[in-house]
């Protein structure tokens, strides 16, 4: 008999209350049972799994054979599927179960969906959740058969995806994995969507010191608030790839977001084409400082994107060089979720080719340390800038 099983699990602090759901569906798409399964203190990715697992032995007592597994989380698809490794002791737990289930089935095929078709699992996760925060003991809190959607009563909390340090912001604006309504923009297609993640404070940045070529690392304060940025984006997960600038400060920060998304060091993408402008003689010296040592030149970089700074590189030749580098990101990952960790100049460029803006947009823009932005670009040529500057998670830091 052929099954579907939709999945899903939450943290509510990443770690945190965490709970799971599952629904098992027949081959028509009617609901034939579901579990709402308290996990304890866990973080998302592990309640996933919880999720998976509860979902597969439904499947099996329910007499399935062939099983389609859909769940909005890509590290738990890619994993089970084989394409990513599992590095996490608790979810490497979880997978040998998973795998010794899927083994007792004639087929598994697991399919990454967008977390609006997978409503009634995370319902019935955050069902979990509440139920853990008024005193449930781990483990199944409700397993019913034959019920369909409408009994299932929707839960009041937020998503199970939301997380501390998920603003209101990058949560309305970051549905990383669904697209913007087509209607709006006439797109087709799965668009490559880049998340762009600004690197963390370093000892020139927090001096405001022009910082180009310079290679400092982050400090203290930078390398919290990378942490920060990495715990976000690993609880909301959906990231294919992750490629950063071939600067140090960017280097560290991509590693600590490609830890929290599941990727091994190695798996962190350089791109040579994502390294911030060259200020040339400027670099090192505040605005201030630039502006009192070639005053004219210093100005009429500010208005003009072909002027460059002595010895440096002109906002035009970057946006360029920038461009060249996108183009090897749509080669590459066409239709899919990309982290890019970088600096101002690219991201604005990044931004600036979502917006189909004048040059003159950088002025316009500002781009905390540590901030998220994205930008959607889709095959049939049309974009879209979902997120600039979301902070929220720099809060809780």
């Amino acid at each position: 008999m052929k099954l579907m099983i939709q999945a899903d699990g939450g943290s509510r602090g990443n770690p945190g209350p965490a709970g799971s759901g599952s629904v098992v569906l027949d081959a028509t798409g009617k609901p034939l049972a579901t579990v709402s399964y308290v996990v304890g203190r866990a973080t998302n990715n592990v309640a996933e799994y919880h999720g998976l697992l509860q979902g597969l032995i439904k499947a099996r007592e329910l007499g399935g054979t062939d099983i389609v597994v859909r769940m909005d989380s890509k590290l738990v698809v890619e994993q089970m599927a084989g394409r990513w490794k599992i590095k996490h002791p608790d979810m490497k737990e979880l997978a040998l179960k998973c795998q010794e289930l899927v083994r007792q089935f004639n087929s598994v095929e697991f399919e990454w969906v967008p977390r609006a078709k997978n409503k009634l699992a995370d319902e019935l996760a955050n069902k979990a959740m509440d139920a853990l925060l008024r005193g449930a003991p781990e483990g199944v809190l409700e397993s019913s058969e034959n019920r369909s959607p409408s009994d299932v009563p929707a839960s009041s909390t937020a998503s199970s995806s939301d997380t501390p340090g998920t603003g209101t912001s990058q949560a309305a604006a970051e549905e990383q994995h669904e697209t913007c309504p087509t209607t709006w923009n006439g797109a087709t297609g799965a668009p490559l969507r880049l998340i762009l993640l600004r690197h963390g404070q370093t000892e020139m940045s927090a001096k405001r010191q022009y910082s180009g070529r310079s290679n400092p690392p982050l400090s203290e304060v930078g390398e919290q608030q990378a942490k920060a940025a990495a715990k976000v984006l690993g609880a909301r997960g959906g990231i294919n790839a992750v490629v950063s600038s071939p600067l140090e400060r960017c280097q560290q920060t991509a590693h600590y977001a490609a830890e929290a998304l599941g990727f091994e060091a190695q798996d962190v993408e350089t791109l040579e084409e994502l390294i911030e402008l060259d200020f040339g003689a400027w670099e090192g010296l505040t605005f201030q400082q630039a502006h009192e040592r070639d005053p004219e030149l210093h100005t009429q970089w500010l208005q003009d994107p072909k002027v460059a700074p002595p010895g440096g590189e002109s906002l035009q030749a970057s946006f360029r060089r920038v461009k060249r580098g996108f183009e090897q990101l749509m080669e590459r990952h066409a239709g899919k979720n990309v982290l890019v960790v970088s600096h101002v100049t690219p991201i604005k460029s990044l931004i600036r080719m979502g917006l189909g803006a004048p040059a003159s947009v950088y002025h316009s823009l500002h781009l905390d340390l540590a901030s998220i932005s994205i930008v959607e670009f889709y095959p049939d040529g049309p974009t879209c800038v979902r997120c600039v500057n979301d902070t929220a998670h720099l809060r809780y830091s």
